[in-house]
């Protein structure tokens, strides 16, 4: 079974950095483009940064670029998410998604399969 395994969530105040990490198990990691989606309160779910598995490609939406920086550990199947200058409107709930290709881009539709998520709030 496919098992992603999110931490790193947690208040904290705007401008402030957190950093997310998500072990996976259940398949072949180093194959597929993992991201991190995440989920706010009555909205959608939101890509908000992907890397791809054969050059590492990664891609950001605007409303994060410059802020969020995705990397991955294939020897330890963790992706991680920095997240710097964080903002109130960054608060949500987490997720880490795997795709079944190599790459994924942010569109959520293009993830297979996602974690329970870590939760993350800033305060203003």
């Amino acid at each position: 079974d496919v098992q992603l395994q999110a931490s790193g969530g947690g208040l904290v105040q705007a401008g402030g950095s957190l950093r997310l990490s998500c072990v996976a198990s259940g398949f072949d990691f180093d194959d597929v483009a993992v991201g991190w989606l995440r989920q706010a309160p009555g909205n959608g779910r939101e890509g908000v940064a992907c890397i791809g598995s054969e050059d590492g490609t990664t891609l950001y939406p605007d409303s994060v670029k410059g802020r969020f920086t995705i990397s991955r550990d294939n020897a330890k199947n963790t992706v991680y998410l920095q997240m710097d200058s964080l903002k109130p409107e960054d608060t949500a709930k987490y997720h880490c998604a795997v795709a079944l290709s190599s790459v994924a881009g942010t569109d959520p539709n293009n993830y297979r399969y996602w974690g329970q998520g870590t939760q993350v709030t800033v305060s203003s």
